[in-house]
Formats: C-alpha cells, structure tokens, sequence
C-alpha cells in the first residue's frame, strides 16, 4: 500500500506543482529534494536516539548539498539525487538504526522519490519548462 501512495501523491504534487506554476522556478524540486531528506532525522528525533540522528542528520547533508549544487548547476543532479534518496529508502534500515522510522515509510517515500525524479526528469527532457537559469538567481 505504501508503494501505491507514494506514486499516487507523489503525481498529484508533481501535476499540481506544474498546473499551478511551482515547478516553473527551478528552486522547486531541490527543495524538494531537501524537505524528503529531513524526515528521518525528524523520525530520529521522534526516536530520542542521537546516534540516528547523527547518522541521519550526516545524511541529510549530503542530499541538501546535492540540492544546492543540482539547484546551481545542473537539475539533472537532483533528477540523480532524488532516485538515490529512493535507493536510499530501500536500505536505510539496515544502514541506521532509527526506530522511528514508521514500518510503511521506506516503500512510500522510495516510490515518491522515484517518481518525483522520473517527472523531473521527463519535464527537463521536454524542454518546454522555462526555468530560471541559476546564473540569473546568484547574480541578484
């Protein structure tokens, strides 16, 4: 059920960010990428384990630092980013132990990540997204 949930809304999000205008700024999906990224260390902290949330809270980093250089350079880093975070889900538990961490939470956010990354990928393939070139963002 997880799996069906993660792609269901991870469409709806995606399709709603796209009809509403979101996703035309290319700071959309690396936040994204960010916010997916902080829960589980806001599943260890639920947990009051530090070593997970030391564990999670290194993880996190790296993502956000893929964020931010996906967000400068290229979104095809966060298209990247965002289907490792899914690869991720599938063995954070052998790789943390965090006991916050719901049991359906790794299937669900595996399939949202992935199809997020997969209509990332599909909207900068199109070339019709008008994104704001990040050299126009940094220079303000």
């Amino acid at each position: 059920m997880g799996y069906v949930v993660g792609i269901v809304l991870a469409l709806v999000v995606s399709l709603a960010a796209r009809w509403v205008g979101f996703d035309r700024d290319r700071a959309f999906y690396p936040t994204v990428l960010v916010v997916i990224a902080s829960y589980y260390v806001l599943f260890a902290v639920m947990s009051s384990s530090p070593r997970a949330i030391l564990a999670d809270s290194i993880v996190m980093t790296a993502f956000a630092l893929a964020a931010v250089l996906g967000f400068k350079t290229s979104l095809w880093l966060v298209v990247a980013a965002l289907a490792a975070h899914g690869v991720l889900d599938l063995s954070h538990d052998r790789l943390v132990t965090n006991r916050g961490v719901p049991v359906w939470w790794p299937p669900f956010c595996m399939a949202y990540d992935v199809v997020a990354a997969a209509f990332l990928a599909w909207l900068l393939t199109r070339s019709g997204p008008q994104r704001v070139p990040a050299s126009s963002l940094t220079s303000r």
